[in-house]
């Protein structure tokens, strides 16, 4: 690489956002950075400003941007909605989008709108508004490169194959700590247990998606739009070793999948240094050992609830898949503060579907809008 990169990075402070500046630090001739935004972790913040010095930086709040604003006085400060915003749109080359949850969706649009290629990490963007994003992105020109594990390996799979004809995604899955119970023992599982995944180091509202699967069927309705195929074409396969992280099936028989150990730092660095790839002196797969036997098994969605509930959804189309994303972001966190079972997910995600009056042709409002009735009405369901 011989010119060096800008990186906005949506998110420092999560684990995405701190393992992409890992990496920064490991190539510092090779990358700077224009913005740092966070949520709570204000004190992080302060420390990766201090090293990264960025040109802009975003809280949540405005109390924080002002207190932070005191100590670091060569960098302009913006708080929350409209400063993730200004930090899509500063000039970069790549915008690192690791929020969490629907928030990031705004931000993805306004990066599009002012020709920013994009690194998405953030599910719920392609979820909620996959046609309006992707259409936004085709207009522009805009590069979208997937960082989540899987699509970077569907993305990976398909290089060089694009104008081959796809028969198959297949999306991988370790099954998370709940891999192979029945729905009695879901119904008794514990905060503790959900938040112990076997394979990955994530944020607590991911693991908590994968313990559930729906962490799956975002990412099904995600690789819908990034690679332009229909859900009933995307299979889930269970695989506990996190090996294969996933794989395209053409036409003609063949099976091309992406290889490695589960580090996240694989998938970001791709992203990062396309289409280049970066050297990762400690990402070496052993197939002698952890690679030597590798299994798949087929998921159940009538114990793994949400894994039917997201095909439904996206089938349904229109604001549906926005509607079912809001009320599981409701209802993790609800999980999370120990309010509701774990089991209480995927039922009360149904009801507000029920209920859902939905909208077609949307634009970018028409989400937004869908996505706080749903949250209003998740609330008001659970509480009353």
């Amino acid at each position: 690489m011989n010119i060096m990169k800008r990186i906005s990075l949506l998110g420092s402070t999560g684990s995405i956002g701190t393992q992409c500046l890992d990496i920064i630090r490991e190539n510092k001739n090779e990358y700077s950075v224009a913005a740092l935004t966070c949520g709570s972790n204000s004190q992080l913040l302060s420390k990766q400003i201090e090293e990264f010095n960025p040109l802009i930086a975003v809280t949540a709040t405005e109390k924080d941007a002002a207190d932070l604003a005191k100590k670091h006085k060569n960098v302009e400060f913006f708080w929350g909605r409209k400063g993730l915003i200004e930090a899509a749109k500063i000039e970069s080359d790549l915008v690192m989008n690791a929020l969490v949850g629907m928030r990031g969706m705004e931000p993805t649009y306004y990066a599009i709108q002012a020709g920013r290629s994009i690194a998405l990490a953030n599910k719920e963007t392609l979820v909620a508004g996959g046609e309006i994003i992707m259409s936004a992105a085709s207009e522009k020109g805009v590069s979208i490169l997937p960082v989540d594990s899987e699509h970077s390996a569907v993305f990976q799979s398909l290089e060089g194959n694009q104008n081959r004809k796809i028969k198959k995604i297949l999306l991988t899955a370790s099954g998370g700590p709940f891999r192979g119970f029945t729905k009695e023992q879901l119904s008794n599982v514990t905060l503790e247990q959900a938040l112990k995944h076997p394979n990955w180091s994530m944020g607590k509202k991911i693991t908590i998606d994968s313990a559930s699967m729906m962490n799956k069927g975002l990412e099904v309705i995600e690789a819908k739009w990034l690679f332009d195929v229909d859900v009933k074409d995307i299979t889930i396969l269970i695989h506990p070793q996190s090996i294969l992280h996933s794989a395209v099936e053409f036409e003609d028989g063949a099976v091309i999948g992406q290889f490695g150990v589960a580090d996240m730092r694989i998938p970001i660095s791709f992203a990062m240094a396309y289409p280049e790839r970066m050297y990762n002196p400690k990402a070496g797969l052993d197939f002698f050992g952890q690679a030597s036997k590798l299994t798949f098994e087929k998921p159940d969605p009538e114990v793994f609830q949400c894994i039917r509930i997201a095909y439904e959804a996206s089938e349904a189309g229109g604001t549906y898949p926005a509607v079912m994303n809001a009320a599981n972001e409701v209802l993790v966190e609800m999980f999370l503060n120990g309010k509701i079972k774990f089991t209480d997910i995927p039922k009360n995600i149904q009801r507000i579907l029920d209920l859902h009056k939905p909208a077609y042709n949307i634009k970018l409002e028409d989400v937004l809008e869908a996505d706080q009735k749903a949250r209003t009405e998740v609330r008001r369901i659970v509480s009353g």
